[in-house]
């Protein structure tokens, strides 16, 4: 009597890390099966397609996928080159999903994860019972999925964090949805750009997602359709030298200079600031356009569109049946949450990672890629590859792979927010809550009535 096939990986969300995951499995001989909720691989990276990564061909390319393309013809890009979004998912990542073949199914979402027969409550013979995913399908179908383990790679995309300065809506937020969006919007396309050209914009943020609507705003400005186009930059916190990022001095130029970027359409006056603003509400005008009020009272000028840029948050709500220990604050794995708390994490690199920083007291379920950082910022594509990696090994039994580091980051030269995939923010406190050695640069200060918007502090007590 032939042996019952083994359990396989079951990995969720068929993104950069989810597919480097089944990478990594297909190498040790391990059976994975990727769950997508999206019609194709990177669903989350289609939404954001045009926006260009500051990271390189050569640092988003896993090694164990590379390895994996190979015999079916695939080369690799030109590795010193900047993939957008786009490129990232025509050239990279279905390619890597069409290799894994059946591995891979798209339209079903997970709904839940569990032990079999076990609540999170019971104790008797936890360890020894497998996973069950419960998925639904696109037709409403559902399923019951046996895992031997569960890898947890959905990210946080879906989730954006609103407007209010409280962590909630802002008082009339969901009412005003129609105007508001909480994506880097696509200049190139003509529905967006007219719903921007020619009017007055609040962009709410401060990290690379924020800087990349800035300097997009700006070049609209700039061009013939996009006379009178006006963004209104609304901060948290006070401006300090190191509000822009590292410049020249960022080992990741792309991000330097998309924080230039941003500081130009600023100085140009594209762009104009209001600091230590907390959104409490946003109210329509006679007009129809959107008031922005702070929890102090001030109010801003009326505009016609509002873009929210303060991060994202991971939906845990699939995994309430699964014992997790999660920080109290980033919502990430207690181990981690010290090496990437943006409350206390300084400029440079976080500290390469993998399983054990990653384990649970389920053992065999692991956070990982964006998903495993919760609301903390600084996440690299790098970071996520190490981090399956090392799960994979472990899972495979591999004890020494799995606690050997195989990654050197480089220094950033900036404060927080590498962002999604190397390019949105994820965290407004994240390139304000750390120091930099970046000389305070001049910048232009709109004032909210009543009273002034506060001046430039200093990035440590800001």
């Amino acid at each position: 009597m032939s042996a019952a096939p083994a359990l396989p990986v079951v990995i969720i969300g068929a993104g950069p890390v989810g597919l480097a995951a089944a990478a990594h499995l297909s190498d040790r001989g391990l059976p994975a099966l990727v769950l997508e909720a999206g019609q194709g691989a990177g669903t989350a990276v289609h939404e954001w397609a045009h926006v260009r990564l500051f990271s390189t061909w050569g640092e988003v390319v896993d090694p164990a996928a590379e390895k994996l393309l190979a015999p079916t013809g695939w080369r690799k890009p030109d590795a010193g080159t900047y993939p957008s979004g786009g490129d990232w998912i025509e050239n990279y990542l279905q390619p890597l999903a069409d290799a894994l073949g059946d591995q891979v199914r798209y339209d079903v979402r997970v709904t839940g994860v569990s032990r079999a027969g076990r609540d999170r409550i019971v104790d008797t013979d936890r360890e020894t019972q497998p996973f069950v995913v419960y998925v639904q399908h696109a037709d409403d179908r559902e399923e019951r999925i046996l895992a031997a383990a569960v890898i947890d790679a959905s990210g946080t995309w879906a989730l954006p964090s609103p407007a209010g300065g409280s962590g909630l809506p802002a008082l009339g937020e969901r009412a005003a949805a129609d105007r508001i969006s909480y994506r880097v919007p696509d200049l190139t396309d003509s529905a967006v750009r007219a719903r921007y050209a020619g009017k007055r914009t609040a962009v709410i943020g401060s990290g690379a997602s924020a800087f990349t609507a800035l300097s997009s705003l700006a070049e609209l400005a700039r061009s013939q359709d996009g006379t009178d186009t006006k963004a209104v930059w609304v901060l948290r916190r006070g401006i300090s030298g190191s509000t822009f990022g590292g410049g020249d001095a960022d080992q990741l130029p792309a991000r330097g200079a998309l924080g230039l970027a941003a500081k130009a359409a600023v100085d140009d006056g594209h762009a104009e600031a209001v600091t230590g603003f907390r959104t409490e509400a946003v109210e329509g005008s006679a007009n129809g356009r959107l008031v922005l009020v702070a929890e102090d009272g001030r109010r801003l000028e009326a505009v016609d569109e509002l873009i929210v840029l303060t991060g994202f948050r991971p939906d845990l709500s699939f995994l309430s049946e699964v014992r997790l220990r999660l920080d109290e604050r980033l919502q990430a794995p207690v181990e981690l949450a010290p090496l990437i708390d943006p409350n206390q994490h300084s400029c440079g690199t976080v500290y390469p990672h993998g399983h054990r920083e990653l384990s649970h007291p389920d053992s065999g379920v692991y956070l990982v890629g964006m998903k495993s950082y919760g609301r903390a910022p600084t996440f690299l594509a790098m970071t996520g590859y190490e981090q399956v990696r090392s799960v994979t090994a472990a899972l495979a039994g591999d004890a020494e792979a799995a606690d050997r580091v195989e990654l050197v980051l480089p220094e950033t030269g900036v404060c927080g927010g590498s962002g999604l995939f190397d390019t949105a923010d994820t965290s407004q406190a994240a390139t304000e809550s750390c120091c930099a050695p970046v000389a305070q640069q001049p910048i232009q200060l709109v004032t909210a009535s009543p009273g002034s918007a506060s001046a430039p502090g200093s990035c440590c007590n800001a």
